[in-house]
């Protein structure tokens, strides 16, 4: 379906709205179709008056502004669960270095403390990566 259609369809429904509010106000028939002949003159007045291009365009703007406030919550979105994500990393690894302490293997302790710089260094540049990003 084109704008055009769906601008025309649009007005349409205003008119008909317009129309069945006059309708079913409680006074003679007379009356209430000189009422509707005023309202339907009114309304053509109206959209005589109305700008299409500039509706046009301020609705592709709005588009345009939702689109990327979604793009942003989804940056922000994506920078809190990797920040999450990189807590619980850290916490996991931490438990190792602890449980290889615990067990008293020296070999262990060495590995998992490198295990746990290593994941704080990944964790780093990851969020690095995505803050950068989300700045953008």
């Amino acid at each position: 379906m084109s704008k055009k259609k769906g601008f025309g369809k649009f007005l349409a429904g205003l008119g008909l709205g317009v129309g069945l509010g006059v309708l079913f106000a409680p006074k003679k028939g007379s009356e209430t179709r000189k009422q509707l002949k005023q309202k339907l003159d009114e309304m053509l007045d109206k959209i005589k008056d109305i700008d299409k291009k500039e509706v046009k365009e301020n609705i592709e703007k709005k588009i345009e502004e939702i689109k990327q406030e979604l793009e942003d919550l989804d940056k922000e979105k994506a920078l809190k669960l990797a920040k999450e994500k990189a807590k619980k990393l850290q916490e996991k690894s931490q438990e190792l270095v602890e449980y290889a302490i615990e067990k008293g293997t020296p070999v262990l302790e060495k590995t998992a403390a490198s295990i746990k710089e290593k994941t704080i260094e990944v964790t780093k540049e990851i969020l690095k990566k995505l803050e950068e990003t989300d700045k953008k």
